[in-house]
């Protein structure tokens, strides 16, 4: 029962944490113009990534599809951490590492909604994708 809730709760904080940061990157905010100028990625990047979240949100909030929203945002949020780690710092316009840590709680909530879906992924998903039943 705890883990179930756990579960409920990972998806949920990875989908509410990336979808609060879209209004920033679609509305081109200083801070994400500044991180995203800073990778060499503005704006294109800022749109795709932001496209890319809003997708991750959406599957992570439906729990058919859960899995793959798990396995986008842990892929979306190693590039943030990357970045992170050795573009941007962790402090970014100080904000105390904030942005940091919200990649780091995205990128452990989809972990563990992949790891809570690993069998689905091993027996359901994979044989479909290399086109085995």
């Amino acid at each position: 029962m705890l883990r179930k809730i756990a579960y409920i709760v990972a998806r949920i904080a990875a989908a509410f944490i990336m979808g609060q940061t879209l209004y920033f990157k679609f509305t081109g905010s200083p801070e994400s113009m500044y991180i995203f100028n800073m990778v060499g990625m503005e704006p294109w990047g800022r749109w795709l990534i932001g496209i890319l979240e809003l997708i991750a949100s959406i599957l992570l909030l439906i729990p058919r599809t859960a899995w793959a929203g798990g396995i986008l945002a842990v892929g979306l949020m190693v590039g943030a951490i990357g970045m992170h780690l050795t573009i941007l710092g962790i402090e970014i316009m100080e904000d105390k590492g904030q942005l940091f840590y919200y990649a780091l709680i995205v990128f452990l909530s989809g972990l563990f909604v992949v790891v809570h879906n690993k069998d689905k992924i091993l027996t359901e998903v994979l044989p479909k994708i290399i086109g085995k039943k």
